[in-house]
């Protein structure tokens, strides 16, 4: 984490939140450049020596200059739509360093992808296998997969996010896997060259990783024994960060336990999302006015569920940092946004002084905050902020009221 305090006021950086805050307006998200090639550098660097390919998440925060950021660093890029492809090309990104995931994918897609020359795509279904087969003849290509195994092992997170159950819609069942490897090594459009597990997120223990990765090296060497030779083994993402007391192995913790498990001669593919972003991340809201009903005091922002959904929709429990240091000792108080709606909140049960002015920063803020975000109740998104040292760029502008009607039109007179 980047963010400290200096002289009693909170700092991302070199930058100070409330002179930002004053600058760009609020809600306001703000990343650390420095935190994020931080976050990158502490899994490349375990990999040195390994053949290995780190795919970022890209649903995890889509802006084009974290993405450019990433791809400067030698990032690859996991893509769950064609919209996410056509931002990390727009970005800079290596099309070539691209993997293609998702239960969902349209021809359209599927096209867009093989044209672009992506290193390989994630299937998840027989029927996907089919889909794409008929696409890459259509074109006159073969396109690489890698079939998503479903290992069935319990990932120990939110219901939400868990997706290595064989209750959960992601992948093939990893009894079912041999069978869909020699359908695709029989389909003439198609060349298998890997093997791609993911079994959840915000994962804090490394044994769920393990228990998955050696059942993949088990099909591996099933497939092997079949005349079926696989290139890499995508280990997928997931490795939670630590957002108030979790204790998450850190990435050199956790690829020390599970590299030694996979041969030397398959490259390594990981898809870190939230564990390169999270804690680069602040957002900024100011205090519209405080409410106490005689039950509850409420300290209201002018940003809530539409900008942050992460508490209502998955009872996340993240950081408040009053910018003001000392406005962290106070009533114990909810911290809820303008949005109607009960479930508009960003903290429960919090010591907060901030009165009506002053602002309060979210922390852990730099994954599934903006890209989770929308204009409900017609509020306009919040702008974006990269820092570094004492300088930061806009890198999203806020959006205007107009924007929200954007691509709408009224009736005409003689249809009413």
């Amino acid at each position: 984490m980047m963010h400290r305090y200096q002289n009693q006021q909170l700092m991302l950086e070199d930058c100070s939140v409330a002179a930002l805050a004053e600058r760009f307006g609020t809600p306001l998200y703000l990343y650390s450049q420095v935190a994020i090639e931080q976050a990158f550098n502490a899994f490349a660097e375990p990999l040195k020596g390994r053949k290995h390919l780190i795919c970022y998440a890209v649903k995890a925060n889509s802006n084009l200059a974290v993405l450019n950021l990433l791809a400067r660093l030698g990032a690859g890029f996991d893509i769950v739509s064609g919209g996410e492809l056509a931002r990390v090309m727009a970005a800079g990104g290596d099309p070539a360093k691209v993997v293609f995931s998702g239960v969902g994918k349209t021809r359209a897609e599927m096209a867009q992808a093989l044209k672009a020359g992506i290193h390989c795509f994630n299937v998840e279904s027989v029927a996907e296998l089919d889909r794409l087969n008929a696409v890459a003849a259509e074109l006159g290509l073969v396109a690489p997969v890698s079939i998503r195994v479903n290992p069935d092992v319990d990932a120990k997170t939110h219901p939400y996010i868990a997706t290595g159950l064989k209750e959960n819609k992601f992948g093939i069942d990893i009894r079912m896997a041999p069978d869909a490897f020699r359908k695709a090594a029989s389909l003439p459009h198609l060349k298998v060259v890997g093997v791609d597990c993911h079994i959840g997120s915000q994962l804090t223990q490394t044994q769920p990783f393990v228990d998955a990765i050696k059942r993949l090296i088990e099909l591996e060497q099933q497939l092997q024994a079949d005349g079926i030779v696989l290139s890499h083994l995508d280990i997928g993402g997931g490795l939670g960060v630590s957002y108030t007391d979790e204790q998450p192995p850190t990435p050199a913790q956790y690829l020390a336990q599970v590299l030694p498990l996979i041969p030397a001669n398959l490259t390594v593919v990981l898809e870190p999302g939230r564990a390169l972003v999270a804690n680069a991340g602040l957002l900024v809201g100011r205090v519209e006015m405080t409410k106490d009903n005689g039950f509850k005091r409420f300290v209201i922002l002018d940003t809530g569920m539409n900008d942050l959904m992460r508490p209502t929709l998955y009872q996340a429990v993240m950081p408040v940092l009053a910018v003001k240091e000392a406005q962290n000792q106070g009533p114990v108080s909810d911290l809820v946004g303008p949005v109607c709606e009960t479930g508009d909140w960003l903290a429960k049960d919090v010591p907060l002084a901030a009165e009506e002015g002053d602002l309060v920063a979210i922390g852990g803020a730099g994954a599934y905050g903006f890209t989770m975000s929308s204009q409900y109740n017609s509020r306009p998104r919040a702008a974006e902020v990269m820092v570094r040292g004492d300088e930061a760029l806009l890198i999203r502008q806020r959006e205007t009221v107009e924007n929200l009607w954007a691509g709408e039109q009224l009736l005409p007179e003689a249809s009413c």
